[in-house]
């Protein structure tokens, strides 16, 4: 299987030539190697050697065969192809040679083209002519035509003269276009000059047209032929625009003429004139609840028929029904700011605010089963915007206050006349005085609140804050009443002659008004009685009470001038003419409800502790021996049992009396060590920390037995334990002054004595 010598030295120089071949042959080797090792690995494997030899033999003639077949069919075609490459070559080379003889002909005949352009442009001429000739009887009766639409127009044929015009503008376009493209501009005027016929006829069927649509409602219930014709003359037109908008070459004159924009305008023109361009009417209640009415019918009206009849005449992307409703819903808009561009009075803007927020979205109207699901005014704009109706709300806000302010001043000036009468205020059916005056103030604030109410949760709101507002201004104003009523009755006690029924009448009316006031809130769940509007009703309850203790103290002052005095201290019916007094006034306080009666109870005991104590005070008495002493307290346990006993008897509770500073004062008059004073005193202040020194002074002076000492320790021992009022505190003894006492006379260098 090896190679001889003259193999490898004729391989030699092919290997240097063919690397990739010498590779290949080693591999080949090393392949037949391997296989002939692993063959013939043992002896008498060759015996086979022969059979090998033929088989290898045998294949390789195969491949050779088949490789020569191979080559040889390769050959074969690589030799006809350079055959056809020969042939091309010299067919390109016969090519060349035609093309250059064809040149040089052509230069040879370029003189004798020259006539040929004068044959093309006599040509030109020549169809241009003939293209006259063939129109030339159209131009001739192009205003034989005109007179022929002119009465089809008046026939109101209207079809047949849009057909008959639009074949005249196209004459006249397609000569205008000619003429456009050829440059000859100047020649254009006159063309328009001769067909300046169309522009009359133009304007002659627009104004038929856009009549028809403006009768368009009346007539697609009457005559729908007529407005259907109207719509396909003008869907006509439309196409001639887009036709050529699209081409964009030539535009005639007149073009686009935007028929469909224009049909429209002319519906919302009609619809806004018919409707909302009306003479001013009354701006008052009745007139333009007159007005509203009448639009709410005839829009629902109007807005039925075209859903039902004139959807049907128009092409569907015409969308004629949102149309409508757009144009009758932005009418509405500007139609409703110009009216509340006038003076209207309250009625006038509730029934604005209700007719827009609440009936125009109703089934109503807009709402209506008739219009629905189709008209669909929730995807527009507000009818009135936010701004607007705020705006809308505080004005009615301002008129309803004014007018709630004249109704109050009215009810006030009854109520002042009242007072003056010659007979008791009413009484409810338990007997407590009262007048009609909360029941008509409430009255009145609930019904406002209540209007409020059916437009807007904002509106209702903002009642409600001027309802407290004029309520609590109404309160000032009743006040200031009764502090002049009082004045006139300081001058004259007969006048009013029921002065104190009508005082507890008053005090039952502020407090029915204060029980009523929550319930003028929106929220059931809120409804707190803002603090500038109760202390609006406590000033009012606290100066019906001043009044009354003031007329109270006017009967009690006559019996308070007699004490102390000897004949009081002797033992005289002076507390009990007092409490005769208090129980005749308790009386008439029992027709003041129990709130108010408790409170009396307790203002007229404290005058009472009041008043006492100041007599006392002011005007002392000094106990000139242990005797007086004894006698002085036992007047005073007697007399302040008396009266905490009647007004116990009376309801009033004995922790809520002043009294017992009376029976306090009574233990340090009583006390009969003076040295244990500086302690009772420091316990009497702590209990009634408004005592001052010159009252503590005078309780020392009235038991006419302390010393100079005594006094001085007394009164250190004050300045020692300063007191603080507690919150909630009522003041007794702060309110009572009692007289300075004289100093002696001293010598400029002296020592006072």
């Amino acid at each position: 299987m090896g190679m001889s010598a003259e193999d490898e030295r004729a391989a030699s120089p092919r290997d240097e030539e063919w690397p990739e071949a010498e590779k290949a042959e080693k591999l080949a080797r090393g392949a037949a190697l391997k296989w002939a090792s692993g063959v013939f690995y043992r002896p008498e494997k060759l015996e086979g050697l022969g059979h090998y030899r033929r088989r290898e033999t045998q294949r390789n003639s195969s491949i050779q065969s088949r490789l020569k077949s191979t080559v040889q069919s390769y050959l074969e075609g690589v030799s006809a192809g350079l055959e056809q490459l020969r042939s091309a070559a010299q067919e390109v080379q016969s090519v060349c040679q035609d093309l250059g003889a064809a040149r040089w002909a052509l230069l040879d005949s370029a003189d004798h083209f020259q006539g040929l352009q004068q044959m093309r442009e006599l040509m030109e001429e020549h169809v241009q002519l003939a293209s006259v000739v063939q129109v030339l009887p159209q131009i001739f009766s192009v205003h034989e035509v005109f007179s022929h639409i002119l009465q089809l127009l008046h026939g109101q044929h209207l079809l047949e003269a849009h057909v008959e015009l639009m074949m005249v503008e196209q004459l006249r376009d397609d000569i205008l276009s000619q003429l456009h493209f050829r440059g000859l501009s100047s020649a254009q005027a006159t063309v328009l000059s001769y067909f300046s016929g169309l522009q009359d006829l133009n304007e002659s069927l627009a104004k038929q047209l856009w009549d028809i649509v403006g009768s368009s409602l009346r007539l697609v219930r009457e005559d729908p032929v007529l407005f259907v014709t109207a719509v396909r003359i003008i869907e006509r037109e439309e196409k001639i625009d887009d036709t050529l908008l699209l081409e964009a070459t030539f535009l005639p004159p007149g073009r686009p003429k935007g028929w469909r924009q224009k049909f429209y305008q002319v519906l919302q023109d009609t619809i806004t004139g018919a409707h909302f361009h009306a003479p001013r009417m009354d701006a008052e209640g009745p007139g333009l609840a007159k007005h509203l009415a009448a639009l709410q019918e005839d829009i629902v009206s109007e807005l039925r028929v075209v859903k039902d009849l004139m959807v049907q005449c128009v092409p569907a992307h015409y969308n004629i029904l949102s149309v409508c409703t757009a144009t009758y819903h932005q009418a509405l808009t500007s139609h409703l700011q110009e009216i509340l561009r006038e003076d209207l009075d309250k009625q006038g803007l509730f029934l604005l605010l209700e007719w827009a927020l609440r009936v125009y979205h109703s089934p109503e109207m807009m709402g209506h089963p008739d219009l629905l699901p189709e008209v669909d005014v929730s995807a527009l704009d507000p009818l009135m915007s936010s701004e607007l109706v705020d705006q809308t709300e505080r004005r009615y806000v301002m008129k309803v206050k004014a007018s709630v302010f004249e109704w109050m001043q009215r009810t006030l000036e009854v109520e002042f006349k009242e007072w003056f009468r010659e007979e008791e205020p009413e009484t409810d059916h338990q007997g407590f005085f009262q007048s009609a005056l909360p029941a008509i103030v409430m009255q009145m604030l609930n019904e406002n609140i209540q209007v409020a109410s059916l437009i807007t949760d904002s509106l209702q709101q903002k009642i409600y804050n001027m309802a407290l507002e004029e309520l609590e201004a109404f309160l000032g104003r009743l006040r200031e009443a009764l502090v002049q009523c009082g004045k006139e009755h300081q001058q004259d006690r007969a006048v009013p002659k029921y002065y104190i029924s009508h005082l507890l009448a008053v005090l039952n009316n502020n407090l029915a008004l204060s029980n009523s006031v929550s319930s003028l809130h929106p929220n059931t769940a809120s409804r707190e009685v803002p603090g500038s509007l109760q202390a609006a009703l406590d000033r009012m309850q606290k100066k019906a009470t001043q009044l009354l203790l003031e007329e109270l103290l006017l009967d009690l002052q006559p019996l308070c001038l007699q004490l102390p005095s000897r004949k009081w201290l002797s033992g005289s019916q002076l507390v009990g003419s007092v409490c005769e007094v208090i129980d005749k006034y308790a009386k008439d306080f029992s027709r003041v409800r129990k709130p108010v009666f408790t409170l009396l109870l307790a203002e007229s005991e404290l005058l009472v502790a009041n008043q006492y104590l100041r007599a006392l005070l002011q005007r002392k008495m000094v106990c000139k021996s242990r005797e007086e002493r004894g006698q002085l307290c036992h007047r005073l346990l007697q007399d302040a049992t008396q009266l905490r006993e009647l007004f116990c008897g009376l309801g009033l509770d004995r922790s809520q009396q002043s009294l017992e500073a009376v029976f306090a004062l009574r233990e340090l008059i009583c006390l009969k060590d003076p040295a244990l004073l500086s302690l009772e005193v420091v316990g009497f202040i702590t209990k009634y920390p408004d005592v001052s020194e010159e009252h503590i002074s005078t309780l020392l002076d009235i038991r006419g037995d302390v010393s100079k000492e005594v006094r001085h320790v007394v009164l250190e021992m004050m300045a020692q334990h300063p007191q603080v009022l507690p919150e909630g505190y009522r003041p007794i003894f702060s309110t009572i002054l009692v007289p300075v006492p004289e100093l002696p006379f001293c010598l400029r260098k002296g020592k006072c004595a």
